[in-house]
């Protein structure tokens, strides 16, 4: 078994797509600074490309946008594909099991609005009161 966590913050925008199956895909790049500087003094900055599925997807769409703040847990996963002039690449992406929102709500507000609203219809307030335990 093989985990990967690291925090930093979206170069740019989620990209949402669906596979032809229906299946909500998103991608966006994660930019991680590195602890240390390298031998020039400069500090160095690692981009990783991560992949969220189906419902993880969904929210990371709707909710990160460039320049949040985030956490993410997941695998690292090697995938080979041809580029436009025939030759073979290799990618590794992060799947993500976990994306954890670091961003303060002060940080969101002042940034653009969130690109959605949460659909509370479901949802039955309750008081304190009306708790058990």
């Amino acid at each position: 078994m093989q985990k990967i966590t690291f925090i930093g913050n979206l170069c740019s925008d989620p990209d949402m797509r669906s596979t032809p199956n229906g299946v909500t895909v998103t991608t966006f790049t994660v930019a991680v600074d590195r602890r240390f500087k390298d031998s020039k003094g400069e500090k160095v900055t690692d981009f990783f490309r991560v992949v969220c599925w189906r419902q993880l997807g969904e929210i990371c769409a709707k909710f990160l946008s460039k320049g949040k703040k985030i956490a993410v847990i997941g695998e690292l996963q090697a995938r080979t594909y041809e580029d436009k002039k025939g030759t073979t690449r290799m990618s590794l992406d992060v799947q993500a099991d976990e994306v954890e929102f670091l961003s303060s709500r002060t940080d969101a507000d002042n940034q653009e609005e969130p690109k959605g609203k949460f659909d509370t219809s479901g949802f039955t307030d309750i008081q304190s009161d009306d708790i058990e335990f």
